[in-house]
């Protein structure tokens, strides 16, 4: 048994370290955060300084259990979570559940998992900073607070959808991206004119060179471009001025988590979350420095590796040394910047991360390099029928510094692109060929990508490295966003040209514009509760008041606030808020008046409904029933207009008959679907409801009834099979059966098909405690312990009669109306007889008019008609 128990949050990290800590020190993970919040009552004490009560949940068990009896073993236990808060929060976790003393158990941190880093580590430990512990704490408690009371309100005032959610940092990123789309959706392009001549003038070799000359400012009207051109005719273009100077780019600072997260993007084409996932597998294996960093610093032994291997591969003169300052001013943990362990290493055998690896590098080793260094030309035209002035630009590079090895993306590429310029001289004519002048339109400012998000939350100071990668997944996990390609549309340009016959002409081209790749786009629910958060909750939707509460985390972190002060000052008028709201605020729908019907002479509505946006004709209260109609996955409530939502009432289409029976299409719950009879069939994405015909129904048709066809039978019973939302899976009896992998879901032989039924089968005989087949009750076996299941919801079970958990034992004997009590408490009126509602007719009065009496007390006067 080893002496020194070293704990670690990752078990790829605790191999690498045992390998370099060697027979003294025994490396165990503990696989992240070992202890959560309680979900009943928020697991906040709020009447005691918002003291956090944390559980181990039931998947930590068996990890906690397992570090409890070797620290009991161990002579010593060391913590060793990651080198930031919430590393420290793990670590402070760890030693409340283990029973060690914060104060004398030993922590060390590293951002590097090297030898060198490791025992450096060890050979100076220190003890559980509180302040980061607290910081963290303090990030937790009031990200439960804000979650747990708003997002009731979004249940109660938008929908009973229990998928909607608020959260503090998550809601300002749905605000960033709702308010630009509605910015993109309400710009009005303007057109201009540009001016464009292109010459030709010999090389040192004597050979012609063709190169362009930009005219005077943009020209607003077509009008005067051409005028333009008409006073260009017959006209000497004479050289006036030619200007060389000097220019150079400089590098960009080594990678944060943020900069990493927007040039994997531009570059590589990853998700935030993905990239993440690959920069941890990097660091755990000892490949680069810790991935969680708002640090631009490089240690002194990194630059001194560098230099080292600037000087063998590219030589001195491409040697800069550099030290980035931080503009972020709320940049914090004194970590280094991501970079490579050992730069000697420039690429890694692992396929996956290889391509990040070497972004990272790429920048890392050019953050030390030589400046590029240009030589720009700028030469001056004169027209000589006008007076005007043609600027030709050119740029050659003389050294190419750091660019040798890395350039830095961009999210808006320039629509120019220097080239190099041939020699002219001051008085030389160079030779005329033709000027355009084409219309340019003004384009919004783009959508967001994942990168373009995290840079602007970086900028208005709005979360931190660990949160960004969570809360983008959050937002379109909630569908308050959606990541997705939007097709360009047509667009006409006019184009003038003047040649040498100094004949003007006119031509019409067709460009593809707005066609966007992986943009963030906001969903009407987005929209909706945006709206409804920054009318209610002003503060929490406020980009200044948010990035104040980081600061005030800083102040935490950094032993200045005492957090539970910190979280006083914000709850207690936010709980008002929320507490006003509950009572007095409207039910939000995003409503739409979009027109009148012609037939009916009814409102005609957009608006958000129970399952989604939709379209409706008339009120709730109209003698005649409204009629609805959902909208397709590409439109907006925002932007529907009366003619699309009208087309929308055309379902169902009706096209014919076939095998007897009627085949029609339609928009469902689930998407667009063909109904021949009383069965469903999907339709796939990209079909034109509207344009579907008989011809194509039926070969879904068919292709649905051969998908269907049996592929086997077990008890004489027929087997089908499919892909779902979960993936492969047979069906047998009405029971759905999900394919694992070692099984060859194509070619599923009948000794498959028995195994996977009987499997399924015994898996089902135990599931059930209880069942109430006729109340739609039963009590089932579930992944965290026993529950109710009551029609399709999951409900907790209460506490047993002597105080402790119900267990299967103990339920043996429950009976239906215990269990009845349990489920009211959580759905109230859940066995009530419901009684179809009265068609509403107008009253005969007025509204009772409220006075209030002498006493104080409120009392009715009603006025007859």
């Amino acid at each position: 048994m080893a002496k020194n128990l070293l704990i670690v949050e990752s078990p790829a990290k605790a191999r690498t370290i045992e390998n370099i800590l060697g027979k003294d020190f025994e490396v165990k993970s503990c696989y992240g955060h070992i202890r959560d919040l309680e979900k009943d009552d928020m697991g906040i004490d709020l009447n005691n300084q918002y003291q956090p009560r944390y559980i181990v949940p039931g998947e930590k068990e068996k990890v906690v259990r397992e570090l409890k009896q070797l620290a009991k073993k161990a002579d010593e236990v060391w913590l060793a979570s990651d080198e930031d808060r919430e590393g420290e929060s793990i670590s402070w976790h760890l030693a409340e559940v283990l029973g060690l003393d914060p104060k004398t158990t030993k922590r060390i941190v590293f951002h590097e998992i090297t030898a060198p880093a490791i025992k450096k580590a060890v050979e100076n430990p220190r003890r559980i900073n509180m302040n980061l512990v607290n910081a963290q704490q303090a990030r937790r408690v009031l990200d439960r607070l804000v979650g747990f009371e708003l997002s009731p309100v979004l249940w109660r005032k938008i929908g009973m959808q229990r998928s909607l959610s608020a959260g503090r940092v998550q809601s300002v990123a749905v605000r960033l991206i709702v308010e630009r789309e509605r910015e993109i959706n309400q710009f009005i392009p303007e057109s201009s004119f540009k001016i464009e001549a292109l010459f030709a003038a010999e090389d040192i070799n004597g050979k012609p060179v063709a190169f362009k000359a930009d005219g005077p400012a943009k020209l607003a009207s077509q009008e005067s471009a051409e005028t333009f051109l008409n006073g260009c005719k017959d006209a000497t273009y004479t050289v006036t001025d030619v200007t060389v100077k000097p220019s150079k780019r400089t590098p960009t600072a080594p990678f944060t988590t943020s900069t990493l997260q927007q040039e994997a993007a531009r570059k590589l084409g990853y998700g935030v979350t993905k990239t993440m996932l690959l920069a941890q597998k990097l660091y755990e294996s000892g490949k680069i420095t810790y991935m969680r960093t708002d640090s631009i610093n490089l240690s002194d032994t990194a630059m001194q590796d560098i230099h080292k291997e600037v000087a063998s591969s590219y030589g001195a003169a491409y040697y800069q040394p550099r030290r980035f300052k931080n503009k972020n001013e709320s940049a914090q943990e004194a970590h280094e910047a991501i970079r490579p362990t050992y730069m000697s290493n420039h690429t890694v055998a692992d396929e996956e991360t290889r391509r990040l690896y070497e972004l990272i590098w790429k920048r890392t080793i050019a953050s030390q390099m030589s400046d590029a260094e240009f030589e720009k030309t700028i030469a001056r035209i004169n027209i000589s029928t006008n007076n005007e002035t043609l600027t030709a630009t050119g740029e050659v590079m003389k050294f190419d510094g750091f660019l040798k090895v890395y350039l830095e993306g961009k999210d808006d590429e320039d629509e120019d692109n220097e080239g190099i310029l041939p020699p002219l001289a001051v008085g030389q004519h160079p030779e005329f060929r033709e000027m355009t002048a084409v219309e340019k339109f003004t384009r919004p400012a783009p959508r967001y990508t994942e990168a373009s998000l995290v840079k602007k939350l970086e900028e208005l100071g709005i979360g931190r490295p660990s949160t960004y990668a969570p809360t983008i997944s959050t937002i379109i996990k909630r569908n308050y966003v959606e990541k997705r390609d939007k097709d360009g549309v047509k667009r006409e340009v006019r184009l003038l040209k003047l040649g040498k016959n100094n004949q003007v002409k006119k031509e019409v081209l067709v460009e593809n514009t707005g066609a966007e790749k992986s943009k963030l786009f906001p969903t009407d629910l987005g929209s909706v509760v945006t709206d409804f958060l920054k009318q209610h909750f002003k503060k929490v939707m406020d980009f200044g008041f948010t990035a104040r509460i980081e600061e005030e985390f800083d102040e935490i972190a950094e032993g200045k606030t005492r957090w539970s002060n910190m979280i006083d000052s914000f709850y207690k008028p936010f709980h008002v808020d929320i507490e006003h709201t509950l009572e007095n605020a409207e039910r939000a729908k995003g409503e739409r008046e979009l027109g009148i019907d012609a037939a009916t002479g009814k409102k005609v509505i957009a608006r958000m409904g129970r399952y989604g946006p939709m379209v409706q004709i008339g009120q709730v209260d109209d003698e005649e029933k409204p009629r609805f109609a959902k909208l397709k996955a590409t439109q907006s409530i925002e932007t529907i207009t009366m003619e699309e939502a009208m087309e929308l009432f055309a379902l169902p289409r009706v096209l014919g008959e076939y095998e007897g029976q009627e085949v029609a299409v339609n928009v469902g719950r689930f998407g667009p679907y063909i109904r021949l009879g009383e069965q469903f069939i999907s339709i796939p994405k990209g079909e034109d409801l509207f344009e579907m015909d008989m011809d194509r129904a039926i070969q879904l048709i068919a292709e649905k009834q051969q998908a269907d066809a049996p592929i086997g039978y077990y008890q004489e019973l027929p087997v089908t099979k499919g892909k779902g939302r979960f993936g492969p899976f047979i069906k047998w009896n009405d029971m759905f059966i999900n394919i694992p992998r070692a099984y060859n879901f194509d070619n599923l032989s009948q000794q498959d098909i028995n195994e996977l039924v009987e499997k399924k089968l015994e898996k089902e005989a135990n599931r059930f405690i209880k069942q109430w087949p006729a109340e739609k009750i039963s009590i089932e076996n579930g992944r965290w312990g026993p529950f109710i299941r009551f029609n399709k919801k999951m409900l907790k079970l209460g506490k047993a009669p002597d105080g402790n958990k119900y267990t299967a034992e103990t339920l043996a004997d429950i009976n239906v109306d215990e269990v009845k009590k349990m489920i009211e408490e959580q759905v109230p009126n859940a066995f009530a007889k419901k009684t179809k509602a009265a068609p509403k007719k107008k009253a005969a009065t007025k509204k009772a008019a409220v006075k209030k009496t002498a006493t104080g007390t409120k009392r009715a006067t009603t006025t007859k008609k």
